[in-house]
């Protein structure tokens, strides 16, 4: 993640996307391992309900302990804006992660930084989620739509897997901006999904686990080896 000073000093944060996000990093350890295996970014979980949340101390070690390539994005799931800008400033987090029930105009509240937002989909909600990333654009340019697998009463990071194909022909819905494939990844299927999707971007968190919250760095290596081997592909096809 770059930035630049604006006319008055005030730092401008640039949105370059990264390519492979491992989400959930609990420890500093996990967060050199993973950047060691590949990864260009790494998730830190603040909602408190989750496995893989990690505090704000904790948090503030594991981006001074990552290395400056990679970009840090702080996932939130229905926090107040003020919540979400202070560990943004503070942390100087890279990207802002949405995760729960924001509505559009809860954008225009956060500081300056691009925006991941994600979305839950499934068969019956495509049109919904066309009309709500426009409304998002319309507010503030997203830096990214990150699509997961709906399940009722989640907030993502459950494993399941979306359908690609059906995702694949209908990417009307996040046209508006770079699309973030989620959902039932693992070292083992990331390669084909990519080849069928053809995202800008893959996030997994479950899926290079030993257990929610423990990453695996086997794993983590394996996927981000096939998930490289699958965006080559597709750069050297043109």
């Amino acid at each position: 993640m770059d930035s630049a000073p604006s006319e008055n000093g005030v730092l401008i944060w640039i949105a370059t996307l990264f390519k492979i996000k491992i989400c959930g990093i609990k420890s500093v350890k996990d967060a050199q391992l993973v950047a060691l295996a590949g990864a260009d970014a790494i998730g830190l979980n603040f909602y408190d309900k989750s496995p893989r949340y990690v505090d704000q101390e904790t948090a503030a070690k594991i981006v001074a302990a990552a290395p400056a390539r990679v970009a840090k994005v702080g996932l939130f799931v229905n926090a107040a804006p003020d919540k979400v800008n202070k560990l943004a400033e503070e942390l100087r987090l890279d990207w802002l992660q949405l995760h729960g029930d924001e509505s559009p105009d809860y954008l225009a509240e956060l500081v300056d930084r691009p925006v991941l937002r994600a979305i839950r989909l499934s068969a019956e909600n495509q049109a919904e989620v066309a009309d709500y990333v426009r409304a998002c654009c319309d507010v503030r340019q997203l830096g990214a739509v990150l699509v997961d697998k709906f399940r009722d009463g989640t907030f993502g990071g459950t494993g399941e897997q979306i359908k690609w194909a059906e995702l694949a022909e209908n990417k009307w819905m996040t046209s508006e901006c770079p699309l973030v494939l989620a959902g039932g990844l693992t070292p083992f299927n990331v390669e084909e999904a990519i080849g069928v999707v053809r995202p800008d971007a893959v996030d997994v968190a479950s899926g290079v686990e030993s257990h929610p919250g423990a990453k695996d760095l086997l794993m983590v290596r394996a996927f981000t080896t096939a998930a490289k081997k699958a965006f080559a592909k597709i750069d050297n096809a043109g």
